[in-house]
């Protein structure tokens, strides 16, 4: 075998931070601080699991029946979680990324993909991922380039699972800035919002012990640098935070109780530029013009 199935890894290291990135899904396989996980690392000899730390793009999350209309024209994508009937997290999450290698620094690494225009989305976008290691963490980027000549709906997100130190997510509290709770069909496709409110307001850290998720917030609060945080408080007294800038307009947050290989051992926080089903809804769905990009910031900082 040329490669294992995650692809060619690119080590990246700074400081007591280290990071491994896998060119297929230009995911983040591993991110360390002092040599304790931050995120839920996977082995490079496995496909990643409950797309581990891939990249969600041109769409993030779920679209029902895979189909859409955009510009008077209906598209129809492959049904990729046959169980719900929906077309889940766009089309790049098992591809191949290409990328020119590690900084000479050794800290950063750039990756890039063109999506191939299909019969279901025929838009040549590239899409290109950036992950450096700073002084104040982790900090990557997600940028979507419209090479065609028709204006392409997009959407962009991630997946890292957050590490818990080896306890259960029963022992872990969360924070989510977040103001409403995006409510949800028996497909986890969505119906509407409502401001957050019992085991939906995350606003100050809440136990997860008895709290089962896979839900969107949004109506993000954001600090005065303009981010959004969500936090994930170990009971090692250490704490994983996530920020997005402001291209991120929701978060999405899984527990894991029906992933198997999980199983409440991690939790699923993904910055997200639109909810579920925003090629149908249009809610926050990026119009990207031919020769535009968009630009997803987003980082992990653990103390």
């Amino acid at each position: 075998m040329t490669h294992p199935p995650s692809g060619a890894q690119y080590h990246l290291k700074h400081g007591e931070q280290e990071a491994v990135v896998a060119e297929v899904g230009a995911s983040l396989r591993v991110y360390r601080v002092g040599g304790v996980d931050v995120v839920r690392p996977y082995d490079e000899a496995v496909m990643a699991p409950a797309f581990s730390g891939t990249t969600l793009a041109p769409w993030p999350n779920r679209l029902a029946n895979g189909l859409y209309e955009y510009e008077d024209t209906v598209y129809q994508l492959a049904l990729t979680e046959p169980g719900r009937q929906t077309a889940l997290h766009g089309l790049v999450t098992h591809v191949r990324f290409a990328s020119s290698g590690v900084s000479d620094d050794g800290s950063t690494v750039q990756l890039e993909h063109e999506i191939v225009p299909t019969v279901g989305y025929p838009w040549p976008v590239r899409i290109t991922v950036t992950y450096s290691l700073t002084g104040s963490g982790l900090r990557a980027t997600i940028t979507g380039t419209n090479a065609g000549d028709t204006t392409a709906p997009y959407g962009t997100g991630t997946h890292p699972w957050l590490a818990t130190g080896g306890a259960t997510l029963d022992e872990c509290t969360l924070r989510v800035d977040a103001n409403r709770h995006v409510t949800v069909d028996n497909r986890l496709l969505p119906t509407g919002t409502e401001p957050v409110s019992n085991g939906f307001d995350l606003r100050a850290p809440v136990l997860l012990a008895g709290h089962a998720y896979d839900d969107a917030w949004v109506d993000l609060v954001r600090d005065a640098d303009g981010l959004s945080w969500l936090e994930l408080g170990r009971p090692d007294g250490r704490t994983t935070a996530l920020w997005a800038d402001g291209a991120a307009k929701a978060w999405q947050v899984c527990t894991a109780d029906e992933v198997p290989s999980i199983a409440r051992t991690a939790v699923a926080a993904e910055p997200m530029t639109c909810a579920a089903d925003a090629f149908r809804t249009g809610d926050d769905l990026v119009h990207l013009a031919p020769g535009a990009s968009h630009t997803l910031t987003w980082g992990l900082t653990f103390r």
